[in-house]
């Protein structure tokens, strides 16, 4: 009689739960001079190195193309590699899979999705599933969570609007604008979302027609409004339907919108993004109440961790002037809005992982030096402490 290792029964089924596993083809493994195998692409912060004395494993990541039972690759391996116990391979696939290199070939998609979404998302879940480093059997999961997901969008200018298209064209399920303003001709240099026949109308209406001619399968509604303090953001978060699953935060007035915006999240459970410009410095923040520090958590942090050298009682602003209006272009708008949505895009489908409370960004005159801002959270924060 075989006597199997112990956790056996339990690796054969965490394997065997995939009908025709198969290695992700972004992450196609391949073997190195010294005989190890490679998995996962040479990308950092997804690939991994096995050791491979053996041959075994090598075998095993060739066998599992997606043509096979979990049951028909595990006793080809042990055919041709007869020394090798029957439950290592198990073991092997199991943990493969665990660490997100394996897929099911033969899994259906999802109840939700159409039929037309193996067309225009195709690309989009390929890159999902390359990110993803979760035990999913289909990379489709992913896709069905943002197409369910209801996100609000405050302010659609150059950053908001950005991310509006981002998130429409990537096939969230209801997304609801809220801008208090007109296009005018001196938007048009960033605001890619408006056109110069859209000059005089409002925001969110010339927004609304070109985010439901991008992508009618999102349910894209919208309001011209102005939130004047945390009550009309509460409303705004709470007078829908439904819940909103997240805050997309593209408005950079009033003064004080980011922390109402902080506030009013905190107090709801809702996650939130927001971002900008100041002048080369593009960022976006990621905040989710009760993990992690929150953004009023993180200003102070990075008000502590600068070192401006003021005079005493000098106002920061001497160091960083503000101006009526923000030095920008296209490309820094752009990029403000696409951090944004990425960042919304991760939240929303846990793809990639993403540990909020922090601010990333890029600086267009060091870009060997990107930006990530991370401070812990502060027992004393007037706001989540």
């Amino acid at each position: 009689m075989t006597v199997l290792p112990d956790g056996y029964g339990e690796a054969r089924t965490r394997a065997g739960e995939l009908r025709r596993p198969r290695i992700k083809p972004e992450h196609r493994a391949y073997r190195t001079v010294d005989g190890n195998v490679r998995i996962g692409s040479v990308i950092y912060g997804i690939g991994a190195e096995v050791q491979d004395p053996d041959g075994w494993v090598w075998t095993l990541t060739q066998m599992m193309d997606g043509t096979r039972t979990a049951e028909q690759v595990a006793e080809g391996v042990t055919l041709r590699h007869p020394a090798v116990p029957l439950g290592d391979v198990w073991s092997a696939m199991a943990d493969l899979r665990e660490a997100g290199f394996v897929e099911d070939a033969d899994a259906p998609l999802p109840a939700g999705l159409l039929p037309r979404d193996l067309v225009r998302h195709a690309r989009g879940v390929a890159l999902l599933r390359w990110m993803d480093l979760s035990p999913r059997a289909s990379p489709w999961n992913a896709q069905l969570r943002l197409a369910r997901a209801r996100v609000l969008v405050l302010g659609v200018g150059g950053t908001g609007g950005a991310a509006a298209q981002i998130l429409v064209a990537s096939g969230v399920g209801q997304l609801h604008a809220v801008d208090p303003d007109v296009v005018e001709l001196s938007n048009l240099n960033r605001q890619l979302l408006y056109r110069e026949t859209d000059i005089g109308r409002p925001k969110t209406e010339a927004a609304l027609a070109a985010l439901r001619a991008l992508n009618s399968d999102v349910t894209v509604t919208g309001e011209r409004r102005e939130v004047r303090g945390p009550d009309d953001l509460a409303d705004l978060l709470t007078g829908g339907p439904a819940p909103y699953d997240l805050l997309v935060l593209g408005a950079d007035r009033p003064a004080d919108i980011r922390r109402w915006a902080n506030r009013v999240c905190l107090a709801l459970g809702t996650p939130w993004v927001e971002g900008g410009y100041r002048g080369p410095l593009v960022t976006a923040g990621v905040h989710v109440p009760g993990d992690g520090p929150c953004w009023e958590c993180q200003r102070a942090g990075e008000a502590e961790r600068r070192d401006l050298r003021l005079q005493p009682g000098e106002d920061e602003e001497a160091a960083s002037p503000r101006m009526p209006w923000n030095p920008a272009n296209a490309v820094t708008a752009g990029l403000s809005g696409t951090l944004v949505a990425h960042a919304a895009l991760a939240l929303l489908t846990g793809v990639p992982p993403m540990r909020p409370g922090f601010r990333y960004g890029i600086n267009l005159m060091a870009l060997q030096d990107p930006v990530l801002q991370r401070h812990p959270r502060r027992p004393n924060c007037p706001a989540c402490g």
